[in-house]
């Protein structure tokens, strides 16, 4: 065999392996057959080449031979993360591994908002399609000691203990894990705001007391710039022993039996949640309060300002004197006739 042929020869051998190499590395890094975007869900205990097979079924994922190499190189690449991945179109095989191992899983969101009572934000995350429920057989006090990671002797009332806002998950995640991301951030945002406070200028026991009033201040206006002035009222009623007189309190105590309308024997019925009838703040929140409602309640405007009418318009007329308030009532709620009344606390 001359020189000639064993040159062609070895340049051959050279070069199967080569352009080998080269057509694996272009089935790599070619686009995938995906005319658009697709979800991808990657159960828990899904190996490799059990996902490979099923895009391959599937034919997401023409070739699966190019990845079982790249894979034997580099078998860290194998451990899958297990959730629901977004698969945009245009991805290659090779990036389709890196995002299935990255745990960059597609992320949902639900927004609790504020003035919702406890049992109104469960259920709202009871019906998340995306969010394992494990609330729905348990028991409230469970439930708080799950995501309060205290024992039951020590367990806190539920309600206005969960920050209102909106909270990233992913599939799998459970309504706990929301509870409990809820609580942890209202009780933050509740030390900051309270150790930011002039606690000596308020008629406040505790922190507690506090979200109490926010509470109220959350329920009584959906006006921004209304909420101090709220919280200077029922502040100043408070340092002047007068009743609050807040029809959110009476509604919350009613509870089921609220159909819509509050009557005046729904006002003479002595409930621990009737501002009319007991003297001080009820004995807890009433709905879930933002960091607006609970920096007001920190923060009252106390001009004098004793009493406030609902306009009609989601707005109140405040006034400093029994007479100013009742002149008020009568051009807001009987001349005008206005509907989505709320509370204008009176004179005892």
């Amino acid at each position: 065999m001359n020189r000639r042929v064993i040159a062609a020869l070895a340049g051959v051998a050279v070069l199967i392996p080569l352009l080998s190499f080269v057509y694996w590395k272009q089935l790599l890094q070619q686009p995938l057959p995906l005319s658009e975007s697709m979800i991808y869900d990657v159960k828990s205990g899904f190996g490799a080449h059990h996902v490979m097979a099923e895009l391959n079924a599937e034919g997401i994922l023409p070739d699966t031979w190019p990845l079982k190499i790249w894979l034997k190189i580099n078998p860290e690449k194998a451990q899958l993360k297990a959730g629901e991945y977004r698969i945009p179109a245009g991805i290659s095989a090779y990036e389709l591994m890196g995002l299935l191992t990255s745990g960059k899983t597609v992320q949902y969101q639900v927004t609790l908002p504020e003035g919702l009572n406890f049992s109104e934000a469960l259920q709202l995350l009871q019906q998340q399609e995306k969010l394992a429920v494990k609330t729905r057989d348990m028991s409230i006090a469970d439930i708080m000691q799950w995501v309060s990671g205290k024992s039951a002797s020590a367990v806190e009332h539920h309600e206005g203990r969960f920050f209102p806002d909106t909270y990233q998950y992913h599939k799998g995640m459970t309504d706990l894990q929301i509870l409990k991301l809820a609580y942890e951030k209202m009780n933050r945002v509740l030390n900051d705001e309270w150790q930011k406070a002039d606690q000596a200028a308020l008629p406040y026991s505790n922190a507690y007391e506090a979200l109490i009033m926010a509470s109220i201040v959350e329920k009584e206006t959906g006006v921004p710039e209304e909420r101090s002035r709220i919280a200077g009222v029922f502040v100043q009623r408070l340092e002047k022993r007068m009743r609050l007189q807040t029809d959110p309190t009476v509604i919350y105590g009613l509870g089921d039996r609220y159909q819509g309308n509050i009557t005046r024997s729904h006002l003479k019925e002595k409930t621990a949640y009737n501002t009319y009838r007991i003297n001080g703040l009820p004995p807890t929140p009433i709905a879930l309060p933002g960091r607006d409602a609970i920096h007001a309640a920190l923060n009252p405007l106390k001009e004098g300002e004793l009493y406030f009418v609902a306009r009609g318009d989601g707005s109140h007329k405040f006034s400093k004197t029994l007479q100013e308030h009742n002149k008020a009532v009568r051009h807001y709620q009987i001349y005008k006739r206005k509907q989505n009344y709320q509370s204008s606390p009176e004179a005892q």
